[in-house]
């Protein structure tokens, strides 16, 4: 398969070079991330200034890579309209630092890359592993990402079907498995406020985030539990249960 490769942690990042290493081993594929760190950029373009892009070599790699001064939706719609002279078959995002669980990939710039993707007609996996006290296990999530691209790959052709993937960092043992499940609710973040005796000014700092109950059968749930999650999602955000409510108020 012809794979384009794309994160939101930037193109040096550890997740997406051990991800094409292992993914150039059977595919040919094409690398284009940001130049620096651009999480929660969700589906953010870039309208207001010139994008710079820069062909990039990374060490031990043997596909083309290019940095781009932009979002990761920016990656994408660059990547598919400038850098790729043939056509792509699937995009990837990741492997992100970090979950996509829950609401929050509604922030996530690595799923709103592989929404992007799928815009333009094709099918895309955001690929995400758990972070935890500056742990993470980057090749647990590129066994499993590449293991359930190989598994999914006709139906994900065929079907224009964008996946979102979260393993969970289990220092060294096993995954339990694989369940495929609905998202999760909120996690609330909290933030520190001070003040900076600057004529009323606050500043205020995200300190981390509310401790909640799991709802059973989501991806947080699973991946508390050890597993590792799938979850199919769908940019279209008509309420189509409320078109004909909405109808006969006009």
């Amino acid at each position: 398969m012809r794979i384009l490769l794309v994160n939101d942690d930037g193109i040096y990042s550890e997740g997406i070079h051990i991800l094409a290493k292992m993914l150039e081993e059977d595919h040919e594929i094409i690398i284009v991330a940001p130049e620096e760190q651009r999480s929660a950029q969700s589906q953010a373009i870039t309208i207001s200034k010139a994008l710079i892009v820069k062909e990039v070599e990374l060490e031990g790699i043997k596909s083309k890579a290019y940095s781009v001064s932009g979002t990761p939706a920016d990656c994408v719609r660059i990547a598919l309209d400038k850098l790729t002279e043939l056509p792509v078959d699937v995009v990837i995002s990741g492997i992100n630092m970090g979950l996509n669980a829950g609401m929050d990939i509604l922030y996530s710039g690595t799923v709103s890359a592989a929404i992007e993707a799928n815009i333009y007609n094709l099918p895309a996996i955001a690929l995400s592993a758990e972070w935890i006290d500056g742990n993470i296990d980057y090749n647990l999530a590129a066994e499993y990402g590449k293991y359930i691209l190989e598994k999914s790959k006709r139906d994900l052709i065929n079907n224009n079907i964008i996946l979102s993937i979260n393993t969970p960092y289990l220092d060294g043992k096993k995954p339990k498995g694989v369940k495929v499940c609905k998202i999760g609710g909120v996690v609330y973040d909290y933030y520190l406020m001070e003040d900076n005796g600057n004529k009323g000014e606050k500043v205020l700092k995200l300190q981390g985030r509310k401790d909640i109950e799991f709802e059973e059968d989501t991806d947080r749930f699973y991946l508390s539990q050890g597993y590792v999650t799938i979850t199919p999602l769908h940019y279209d955000l008509t309420n189509f249960n409320l078109l004909k409510k909405v109808e006969s108020w006009i």
